[in-house]
């Protein structure tokens, strides 16, 4: 099976339906990972505050898939802005991964309080000139925050990756990113679950003959993002693969478009500092 891919403003093509691994134990990382990859999933979304790079490096390992067909993300945690700092930081997620690099690295929170961001994606920008990551990006920027960077940055982010899913459908988010390029990457794209049951998605669903996960990845999909579920259960790893043979109506998809209500089940990147 083939995943689609989308083309960052760098040239650089990410998978558009990934694996994310936020809450999931180190050592609990290796086996859903290795899951996933089983199951034909070659993006992989970490970060070093999840605690389990070490998780997805021994599943990556131990899979035998060659390094130039996996797409490896992973985030620059609040405490370690600054330009040494992330550069020193990058190098600590790469020895955990146990790889010479990764495809793409975000700024994990713009953290407003710190004032430190800048500095951070100029050390970003050096780690990309420098030819040690292919792409990268930021997550939870707020259009403040990509205007801030826009100010000093000479390399314009290839993702920003944030809390998206029906009921926070992020629009000004996403008409920032597109004014510059930036490609949009849902995390929490379920919802955490917190979707699966409402009544419009089921509806949905019944008529189409698939899962409300299901509806919504393809939701996702159909608008053009990037998403990343996250799942331990290998069955539903599986399934939320199985998204690319059928399509939704456009009334469908204004349906679940309706059912918006700046719900946020994560933090405020206005106020949150970590």
């Amino acid at each position: 099976m083939s995943i689609p891919t989308i083309t960052l403003n760098n040239g650089v093509e990410i998978p558009q339906l990934g694996f994310g691994v936020f809450q999931v134990p180190d050592d609990e990382t290796t086996a859903a990972v290795s899951a996933a990859l089983a199951a034909g999933y070659r993006s992989i979304d970490t970060a070093a505050i999840y605690g389990n790079e070490a998780g997805v490096g021994r599943a990556l390992a131990a899979s035998g898939i060659p390094r130039g067909d996996l797409f490896i993300t992973t985030k620059l945690w609040n405490s370690d802005q600054g330009f040494q700092s992330t550069l020193a930081a990058y190098e600590a997620s790469l020895a955990a991964l146990g790889l010479d690099y990764v495809d793409l690295y975000l700024i994990h929170w713009p953290a407003p309080a710190n004032d430190n961001y800048a500095e951070s994606w100029r050390a970003m920008e050096k780690l990309l000139a420098d030819g040690r990551v292919r792409a990268i990006g930021v997550s939870n920027f707020a259009p403040e925050h990509l205007e801030h960077l826009a100010e000093t940055a000479s390399v314009v982010p290839a993702v920003n990756q944030v809390e998206l899913h029906p009921r926070l459908n992020q629009a000004e988010v996403r008409a920032a990113n597109e004014a510059q390029g930036i490609a949009t990457e849902a995390w929490s794209p379920l919802a955490q679950g917190g979707l699966l049951a409402d009544p419009v998605i089921t509806d949905v669903a019944g008529r189409v003959g698939r899962t409300p996960a299901q509806v919504i990845l393809r939701w996702h999909l159909q608008q053009g993002r990037i998403v990343i579920p996250k799942s331990v259960t290998p069955g539903r790893i599986i399934e939320n693969l199985a998204v690319f043979d059928f399509d939704l109506s456009p009334a469908d998809l204004l349906l679940i478009d309706g059912l918006n209500t700046d719900s946020r089940i994560g933090p405020d990147p206005m106020v949150f500092n970590g």
